[in-house]
């Protein structure tokens, strides 16, 4: 073959490493697979199949196509398959992919190929950090230079990724001896296939140089992709972490103010200080007993009750009144846990409190337009158009407050909302709009990422 087809051979050969790799990972279940570090053997085999299956056509193409050989990368697939899957997956691997070859008579494709897979999967054993794996480049300067920096204060001659090149050159150079000793003669194939121009020096260290490049490439795909999921991994736990330390935050705030309440009344009235140690109790046993983020808004009145019936006590029932205005419909939908309590109280600590003839609580609930609307009106002080503004950062309202504002943030990121309507000397009203999410239907697996990728 001449020089000049060689490399153009070359080029398209690197483009179809890529194309391959690219398509690959954009398949969940290759994804799952590729990215195990224990792996059952049909695990394996299923992962020979989605490496395989596309190279055993390219193979095909390339018996079929005399002139189109850059579609066979058998050599470097198999080499791939073994650093990533193990010995057993390279060996299979080379034998799916040396079938075609077999039948059309190159005899020593199949040996050389699961010899390959084989080697391969034994470097991945010795790799003490499964990363180098990830991380092989081409540029073996680099790995060099890494081995050299790393010896200077300890020497260890040891290098993963320049033991992994060396044994694709030393392959390599098996493979071009292979074909040169057992060429294509008289219309029969050679013992194997491959490309190769003994007489241009230049052009055979490019097409090994093409060869290392084309396992490169398809790692760096596959690593640019592994990445990415990490990072995804890693913000939907942040996000999960975030969330769960801001509900830990309002428990001990409920507690704090509800144990105040209590013992005002230790005193003067014991009894009904037993009761409303009871009812905390109640309240402070479906807190522990449930770790969920989220519940049904039936569920999440039925404690405000509770936390109610505490306060009512407090204030006494002629200065607190609760109206409730719910929709049967509503009750059904899943909020987040510990949403109203805070709302609540912020009605109560700060609207009805300074009241000296206290006033009351309504409570609404409403579907609408696909969305959950959920309202805490007050008719206490209210606050003015300079205190309503300044409360915007939440810094009057207190924490409660502000930890309801930033869960719903990270929650539902824009697709939920919280607005506060006062007027002073009149009241105040917080309304929450939420998406609809059924009791029945619980909460989406991943809900955290999705939340994350709509802010994004």
């Amino acid at each position: 073959m001449e020089p000049r087809l060689i490399l153009i051979n070359l080029l398209i050969k690197l483009g179809v490493a890529a194309a391959v790799s690219s398509s690959l990972v954009r398949s969940k279940e290759f994804k799952k697979l590729l990215f195990r570090e224990e792996r059952t053997f049909r695990q394996k085999m299923y992962l020979v199949l989605w490496f395989g299956l596309p190279i055993v056509v390219g193979v095909l193409i390339r018996i079929s196509q005399n002139s189109f050989q850059a579609s066979d990368v058998s050599f470097e697939t198999v080499m791939l398959l073994g650093v990533i899957g193990g010995r057993w997956a390279g060996s299979l691997g080379g034998v799916l992919v040396s079938i075609p070859a077999l039948i059309y008579g190159e005899w020593a494709a199949m040996p050389f190929h699961v010899l390959c897979g084989f080697m391969a999967g034994q470097l991945r054993t010795m790799a003490r950090d499964k990363d180098d794996i990830w991380y092989f480049s081409p540029f073996i300067d680099q790995s060099i230079f890494r081995l050299i920096r790393r010896n200077l204060p300890r020497p260890r001659l040891f290098d993963w990724q320049i033991m992994f090149f060396a044994t694709i050159v030393g392959l390599r150079f098996v493979e071009t001896e292979l074909a040169r000793y057992f060429p294509a003669a008289n219309g029969r194939p050679g013992a194997i296939f491959s490309i190769e121009s003994p007489d241009n020096l230049w052009v055979f260290g490019l097409i090994y140089a093409a060869t290392v490049a084309a396992i490169g490439i398809e790692i760096k795909v596959f690593n640019s992709v592994r990445i990415q999921i990490k990072l995804e991994e890693q913000e939907r736990l942040l996000l999960h972490a975030r969330m769960e330390a801001l509900q830990n935050q309002i428990n001990p705030h409920f507690l704090f103010n509800t144990l105040n309440s209590i013992s005002s009344l230790v005193r003067f009235d014991p009894d009904t200080a037993r009761d409303m140690i009871s009812k905390l109790a109640t309240i402070l046993r479906r807190l522990l007993n449930s770790s969920e983020a989220f519940t049904s808004l039936r569920d999440e009145f039925e404690f405000i009750d509770n936390y109610l019936d505490i306060e009512v006590v407090r204030f006494g029932r002629e200065k607190l009144h609760v109206v409730k205005e719910l929709d049967p419909a509503s009750l059904d939908v899943v909020v987040p846990s510990m949403l109203l309590q805070p709302l609540v109280e912020n009605s109560i600590k700060h609207g009805l409190s300074p009241k000296i003839e206290g006033g009351s609580i309504y409570l609404r609930s409403r579907v609408t337009d696909s969305r959950l609307i959920i309202e805490v009106e007050d008719n206490g002080v209210g606050m003015g158009g300079a205190q309503l503004e300044e409360s915007s950062s939440w810094p009057g309202m207190g924490i409660g407050m502000a930890n309801i504002s930033e869960r719903l943030q990270v929650l539902y990121g824009d697709t939920a909302r919280m607005t506060i309507d006062s007027h002073e000397g009149k009241g105040t009203l917080i309304r929450i709009r939420l998406p609809l999410i059924e009791a029945e239907s619980s909460v989406p697996e991943g809900f955290y990422a999705e939340r994350s990728s709509t802010r994004r």
